[in-house]
């Protein structure tokens, strides 16, 4: 009897001086057999504070509470051996990060008679989980801007386009490109130099950035000296409006431009295309159409316009 006493006390020390929290649930009454001393100085509750699993669950982030209590009952339930996170509230009303690991114990007839578990201080890993999160977003986003101008780039555009092809075709609603060029931007940069280049595609992308503020509109570097405009809901009326917009924005920029075929000042052509998924019609197929009609607009006289519409791939017109 001595010797198992001992042993008890021994088996007590070594939990008690361990960082991980013991704890013991009996399975009848909801009600703590045991809790470490440890959790005082984790949470600043005091030991014979926590009396019944009410004290347990409402000392839970409210956010984490339903999710938390309805997962340990019913896997306690189905004599499933579990682990959970959440954020435990202080005392003092701060938050710390748990991770509970529990192990069902069950009596001779297999019915569950007690839990028993650790609590972990997981602080300090879940923000270490956090900031790779936030690196990991921050170098998604990066990868999806353009270096230069801080509008998103072709990548960013591609995968929008796709996007916005599937929901236009689902909603039958109208999807409109512009894709402009700046006139004679090679003499440009041999006139004033590729930092007044880079200065010039940057204003250009501040001016686009503000005529397409929707949610969902895009605009991005498609290349070079090339910008793409992808809007959806909009249908070839209103696309027209934001076309002649970038044209007379560009304009309104007077940036002097000392080589140019056109004019003295810096201008643009563009390609512009509203299409409304049907059969076979991809997204590729739209791009590319609108490409040429840019192309047009260029060996047209540049500084200009060029629009046509897409219904089924070979109806453009």
């Amino acid at each position: 009897m001595q010797d198992a006493l001992e042993d008890a006390d021994v088996y007590r020390t070594l939990l008690e001086s361990t960082r991980a929290i013991p704890w013991k649930i009996d399975w009848a009454t909801m009600r703590f057999a045991y809790i470490g001393p440890q959790i005082e100085a984790l949470l600043g509750w005091p030991q014979g504070s926590w009396t019944t699993v009410e004290d347990w669950a409402t000392r839970m982030h409210p956010e984490d509470r339903a999710r938390v209590v309805d997962f340990c009952v019913a896997q306690s339930q189905a004599g499933v051996d579990h682990e959970a996170d959440y954020r435990a509230m202080t005392r003092d009303g701060h938050y710390v990060w748990i991770r509970d690991v529990v192990h069902v114990v069950r009596n001779a007839e297999g019915e569950v008679q007690s839990l028993v578990g650790f609590m972990f201080d997981i602080s300090e890993r879940k923000k270490a989980e956090e900031e790779l999160l936030r690196l990991h977003r921050e170098l998604e986003q990066l990868s999806m801007t353009d270096g230069l101008t801080g509008i998103a780039n072709r990548r960013m555009f591609d995968t929008r386009l796709g996007t916005e092809w599937k929901e236009a075709r689902r909603s039958g609603q109208p999807l409109s490109l512009v894709i402009l060029d700046i006139d004679c931007f090679k003499q440009y940069n041999d006139a004033h130099g590729h930092v007044a280049g880079d200065e010039c595609l940057k204003r250009i992308a501040g001016m686009l950035g503000a005529l397409a503020r929707r949610p969902r509109d895009v605009v991005a570097r498609f290349g070079g000296e090339e910008f793409i405009l992808l809007l959806p809901d909009t249908d070839e009326n209103a696309v027209r409006g934001i076309a002649q917009a970038c044209v007379d924005g560009v304009a309104q920029l007077r940036i002097p431009h000392g080589d140019s075929e056109v004019h003295d000042v810096v201008t643009a052509s563009l390609g512009v295309g509203t299409a409304r998924p049907d059969g076979d019609t991809t997204a590729r197929e739209f791009l590319a159409g609108v490409d040429r009609l840019l192309y047009a607009a260029k060996s047209g006289g540049r500084n200009r316009i060029e629009t046509g519409n897409w219904h089924r791939p070979s109806a453009a017109r």
